[in-house]
């Protein structure tokens, strides 16, 4: 008996006629003769509410109590869910991450994955039971419950999946696929039926919001299929028409990768600029500079260091924007000084637009016709960074949307 893992978002979870909804979704594929196990996100803004009260307490609360309490909503997720089941008549059982149990480390909020238990749930499996698990959460070796940063119920369904060797992993949310780019800013986009992992992964990195980096991350390196469905169709449509109505993400590259020179264009507004300026050029510069950002658990994206003038050079990197002040705080605190530098400047208003496809690897003019196409649209390019796969540019934030829509049409994405 084959066994599938549903993960449902917070908008598919959003009201009790929702969560009834799934409920009859899993229903009709445990009904087909399918092992499920469940995995749903808090109720869409319940984890945004709760933090908010933390936040009215404390400005800056404690990780590990947040933790605690951000760790509900999943738990009331499951609950309903479980018992939505139970009114169709099935035997249906939830459990918190802490209970299966799902091992992380001690990275309160950002916590990552470490094992996976799957005793328990095989067991209840065999009993013919659904089992419904609390997606973003685990517990670490001291018994802590941790979360795994937002979005990271995509991540606990796609490990879960690869922890049990599921046949697929189906992500339901509130879009019904992968599209050429978001159809909210570009109309005609143009939904893929397939995409590979490698071009998931980068359109996430970028700034894709339909799966969460680090869920694409474990499909890749467990080769766990992944497919992207609505949530928001009819639940008892055929599986045969259900299954085909999403995106699958895969290894299998698309037959027509020569003619395919783009996937898609993925665009990301959640940038910051840094630039510290007269940095000393000498071997271990950008370790001191990047040290410091690091330990504060900050992530960095694009990096550019200048030429070198008179033994002197400036060095600009990004960060989410949301760590934007951080980040500045540790460059003045701990770096500015330590290293000689001269002033220290940055930009919250800048956004990241990016061309990805597999097919650029055999494709040339892929970067002049995407630098052309900005430059006749009056659009300044800050800074560049690349990959086999992708060319990423980071621009004014006033300018995103015109140029994913330049790109979007130069490249022929459009609907057919």
């Amino acid at each position: 008996m084959a066994l599938i893992v549903h993960k449902y978002g917070g908008t598919s979870m959003g009201s009790t006629d929702r969560i009834k909804n799934v409920a009859k979704r899993v229903a009709k594929w445990h009904d087909a003769g399918y092992q499920i196990v469940v995995v749903p996100s808090a109720m869409s803004g319940e984890t945004n509410r709760i933090i908010g009260l933390a936040k009215e307490i404390m400005a800056d609360p404690d990780p590990r109590e947040l933790d605690m309490i951000a760790s509900t909503g999943e738990q009331v997720s499951v609950g309903l869910l479980a018992i939505a089941l139970q009114a169709l008549g099935k035997k249906a059982v939830s459990y918190a991450g802490w209970q299966v149990p799902i091992k992380t480390d001690s990275s309160y909020t950002k916590a990552r994955i470490a094992s996976i238990d799957d005793a328990k749930v095989n067991a209840d499996l065999a009993e013919g039971k659904i089992v419904i698990i609390t997606g973003f959460q685990g517990v670490d070796e001291l018994g802590n419950i941790t979360t795994l940063g937002r979005g990271g119920s995509d991540t606990s369904a796609v490990a879960i999946a690869a922890a049990l060797k599921a046949q697929e992993c189906l992500i339901y949310t509130d879009v019904d696929g992968v599209y050429t780019t978001d159809p909210r800013v570009v109309s005609d986009a143009r939904k893929l039926n397939t995409v590979t992992f490698e071009e998931m992964l980068e359109m996430a990195s970028l700034g894709s919001k339909v799966l969460q980096i680090r869920s694409v991350e474990f499909a890749g390196n467990y080769r766990m299929p992944t497919r992207v469905l609505s949530s928001l169709t009819d639940p008892l449509m055929p599986l045969a028409e259900e299954i085909v109505s999403g995106t699958l993400i895969s290894f299998e590259e698309d037959t027509n990768m020569e003619q395919a020179t783009i996937t898609g264009i993925a665009f990301n507004r959640d940038e910051a600029k840094l630039t510290v300026f007269g940095v000393p050029d000498k071997p271990g510069i950008a370790f001191q500079i990047l040290g410091p950002i690091a330990d504060a658990n900050i992530e960095v994206d694009m990096i550019i260091q200048n030429q070198s003038v008179d033994g002197k050079t400036d060095f600009t990197f990004t960060v989410p924007r949301g760590d934007y002040n951080k980040a500045m705080d540790v460059l003045n605190a701990s770096v500015k000084e330590h290293i000689g530098a001269g002033n220290i400047i940055g930009d919250s208003k800048v956004s990241k637009v990016s061309v990805v496809g597999v097919g650029m690897r055999s494709h040339v003019g892929i970067a002049s016709q995407m630098f052309r196409t900005l430059s006749d649209e009056g659009i300044n390019i800050q800074m560049i960074s690349t990959s086999e796969i992708k060319i990423s540019v980071l621009i004014d934030e006033k300018y995103m949307e015109l140029a994913v829509r330049a790109l979007h049409k130069a490249f022929e994405l459009e609907a057919a």
